[in-house]
């Protein structure tokens, strides 16, 4: 199973300008990708920039937002940016990609909560045109550079429809940050989405834990903060569930191992660099 680690953009109130340098230290310790958590209402970085200022830093590691709430998003607009991520890249992004479900993160009028699944049915099909190079906005122009490519996806969630759009646009399913246990229904519940679709192989599935080996309790503080608008009860759950010393490190690897995670990424609590060593000295 591949290591990854995320980039520390959704800690609250995180110097921005430890990005670049947490995602080249990343890429010189050996994790596979770097990954990202996004909201808009809340006190951090956009996913978009977290992940082009690491693919600027970087010319190896994988980048993947974990999960990026694309209807919160013009379509065009988001599948554009996208595109200029993974080209400035050379081809390294996997978008993970959900629905959401926190009111305070529609921050534009006309992309509120209500609707939201509809909205991203038709915006994979505007990635796809965008991606392939169709024209936009009723003009003779395409929005990306020639030679622009799919970029593969993987989808979040737990209801029947996030399934149905992983088994017509996706490669893979990506849990959330929760014990493996808790975790395991969603993963049977692709497998079986997958199979009775008639898809070949099974779906590449990633893991996502939070972490902090340092300032533990800082790191607690941050995540609970990044929940709380789910709900006491979500917020307690993630923070119960945090990698907080090597032992649970190591079991948390062990646990999404039993359960066929082809890939885990450790999320920060914190944005001290220290981490990334600190992490890297158990996993590899």
């Amino acid at each position: 199973m591949r290591i990854g680690i995320g980039l520390p953009n959704q800690v609250r109130n995180v110097d921005p300008t430890v990005i670049p340098r947490w995602a080249a230290k990343a890429e010189e310790a050996g994790f596979s990708t770097l990954g990202t958590v996004g909201r808009h209402a809340f006190p951090g970085v956009s996913d978009t920039v977290a992940l082009t200022a690491a693919a600027a830093a970087t010319s190896r590691i994988g980048l993947m937002p974990g999960v990026l709430l694309a209807p919160t998003w013009p379509g065009a607009v988001l599948a554009k940016e996208l595109a200029g991520i993974d080209g400035i890249s050379g081809g390294r992004l996997t978008l993970g990609i959900g629905v959401g479900n926190r009111p305070d993160d529609f921050v534009l009028p006309e992309y509120g909560l209500r609707g939201r699944g509809a909205r991203l049915d038709r915006d994979l099909e505007t990635f796809r045109d965008v991606w392939d190079g169709k024209a936009v906005g009723g003009g003779p122009n395409p929005a990306v550079p020639a030679g622009t490519r799919q970029i593969p996806m993987l989808f979040g969630g737990w209801a029947p429809a996030a399934l149905a759009r992983m088994v017509r646009w996706g490669s893979g399913y990506i849990g959330g940050a929760m014990p493996a246990a808790m975790v395991a229904p969603s993963y049977e519940a692709a497998k079986t989405a997958w199979t009775e679709a008639g898809r070949e192989g099974s779906p590449r599935f990633v893991a996502l834990s939070y972490f902090a080996l340092g300032d533990v309790e800082a790191a607690r503080a941050n995540v609970g903060a990044y929940y709380l608008a789910g709900g006491d009860e979500l917020a307690r759950m993630v923070v119960e569930g945090m990698s907080i010393s090597p032992e649970k490190v190591k079991a948390t690897i062990a646990d999404y191992e039993a359960l066929g995670a082809d890939e885990i990424v450790f999320n920060p609590g914190t944005g001290d660099l220290a981490e990334i060593e600190r992490l890297a000295a158990l996993v590899f």
